[in-house]
C-alpha cells in the first residue's frame, strides 16, 4: 500500500519505540507534547503500547522515507481490553509510578493518576465494542494518509465481524473532529473534555 513515498504495513514488535515517539509528538491534541512531559513514555504507556502488545493484528503503521510517521491501533472488544489492562498491563506500571501527591499538578502526575485509575470503557462499548487511536506526524497530515490508515483498520474490524467502533476526541482537536465526521463517525456523546463518536460496521 504505497503512494507518494508513504506505505502502510502491519505492526511488528520492533516498531514499539516508534509508537511511543509518535504518541508523544502528537500528544497535545495533535501537537507535539514532548515539552510537556518529564517522562516521554507516559503517554505511550496508556494510549499506544498496550494496544500493540495485546492486539498486534489491529495495529498498522504508516511509513515514509524517514521512517514511521503515523499509526492506527485499537482493540476489538473494549470490555475485554479493560479487563486485560487491569490484570496484566497496569499492575507493573503502578509499581513503577507511585501515585503523586495531590499538590502535583504536572502533566506527568495527571497521566500517572490515569494509570492508577485504569482504563474505563465507554458506555458506548456494548453497541460499538471496538475503539481506536490514530496519530500522524505533521509531515504525513493533509495528504489522505489518515483516511487510508482508517480504511485499513475498519476493513480489518469488518473481517473480524466487529459490529461497531467508537473513539474519543478532545474539544481542542478541531482537525480530528472534522476528520472523523468526514469518515462517517456520528457524534454520540458530549463531555467537558470533548466528544465520543461511533461508527456501525
Amino acid at each position: 500500500m504505497q503512494g507518494m513515498g508513504f506505505a502502510i504495513r502491519p505492526y511488528t514488535p520492533t516498531d514499539l519505540p516508534e509508537l511511543y515517539r509518535v504518541c508523544l509528538l502528537t500528544g497535545d491534541s495533535g501537537a507535539d507534547a514532548s515539552g510537556l512531559y518529564h517522562d516521554p513514555e507516559l503517554l505511550g504507556h496508556f494510549y499506544a503500547a498496550p494496544y500493540a502488545v495485546r492486539e498486534p493484528d489491529l495495529t498498522f503503521v504508516l511509513t515514509d522515507l524517514e521512517g514511521v510517521c503515523g499509526y492506527v491501533l485499537g482493540c476489538r472488544d473494549s470490555l475485554e481490553f479493560a479487563a486485560w489492562m487491569e490484570a496484566v498491563w497496569l499492575p507493573p506500571l503502578r509499581q513503577k509510578y507511585p501515585l503523586p501527591l495531590e499538590a502535583d499538578t504536572s502533566r506527568d502526575a495527571a497521566m500517572i493518576r490515569l494509570i492508577h485509575k485504569g482504563y474505563v470503557p465507554s458506555s458506548l462499548a456494548d453497541t460499538y465494542p471496538a475503539h481506536l487511536h490514530i496519530d500522524l506526524l505533521p509531515r504525513a497530515q493533509g495528504q489522505g494518509q489518515g483516511r487510508r490508515l482508517m480504511e485499513v483498520f475498519l476493513e480489518r474490524l469488518r473481517r473480524l465481524g466487529v459490529p461497531g467502533v467508537h473513539l474519543g476526541v478532545g474539544r481542542r482537536n478541531v482537525g480530528a473532529v472534522a476528520f472523523y465526521e468526514r469518515m462517517g463517525f456520528i457524534r454520540l456523546q458530549t463531555f467537558s473534555w470533548g466528544y465520543e463518536y461511533g461508527l456501525k460496521l
